[in-house]
């Protein structure tokens, strides 16, 4: 389960990934001290808080969300995945259309980054 691969961005600059190589994509992972079970929940926590999310998919280690923008109601794709073996929080948040982003899915991530803290 450690290893489990989040999709790889496209060409495009409207994604980010904590497993990316690239610097236009690669975004530093955040890291969690509590159990899983505790970090992933906090982490959803921090995300009810936001506007327009809905969880899509979860599983034991892995939640995937759609984050819908206000005003032109594009939907970008958030999924994370909890390595326990190294305590890392993966992630990666990617536009389903377009190809700018103007650095929003940078920002969202930056912002979670933050609200998340020392809470995981």
């Amino acid at each position: 389960m450690s290893n489990r691969m989040l999709a790889a961005c496209p060409s495009s600059p409207n994604c980010v990934s904590t497993q990316a190589q690239d610097v236009g994509h690669a975004i530093v992972p955040l890291r969690y001290r509590k159990s899983r079970a505790e970090a992933k929940e906090g982490l959803k926590e921090v995300i009810r808080s936001l506007p327009r999310t809905k969880l899509v998919k979860e599983d034991e280690g892995y939640l995937h969300y759609e984050f819908t923008s206000l005003l032109l109601r594009f939907v970008d794709d958030v999924e994370f995945f909890f390595d326990d073996e190294t305590k890392t929080l993966h992630f990666r948040s990617a536009s389903r259309t377009g190809y700018s982003d103007f650095g929003a899915n940078r920002t969202r991530m930056e912002q979670i980054r933050t609200l998340v803290g020392e809470t995981i």
